[in-house]
């Protein structure tokens, strides 16, 4: 009876760089996806803000449809950080 004294291992391989992982990359990857939108998220609230209604504007476009008042007072409200009392 022979034995084979050669048994399945792993040949002996030289380490490979940091970026040849794939797991490196998911790592890395997933913060990063993150801080990218976040900061296109920000470019887009900054770039598309509405602008402040003056009290003029207000009450033409509540007598146009007095429905919309509550919903004009609460964006205005929102936009200056409840600093304007009515």
């Amino acid at each position: 009876m022979q034995t084979n004294a050669r048994t399945d291992q792993s040949s002996p391989t030289s380490p490979q760089p940091w970026w040849r992982y794939r797991m490196v990359w998911l790592v890395i990857g997933g913060p990063l996806v993150v801080v990218v939108a976040s900061l296109a998220t920000a470019v887009v609230a900054v770039r598309g803000a509405d602008p402040v209604m003056t009290k003029e504007e207000m009450e033409a476009s509540a007598q146009k449809n007095p429905s919309l008042m509550p919903a004009i007072q609460a964006r205005n409200n929102a936009a200056t950080a409840g600093s304007s009392k009515p």
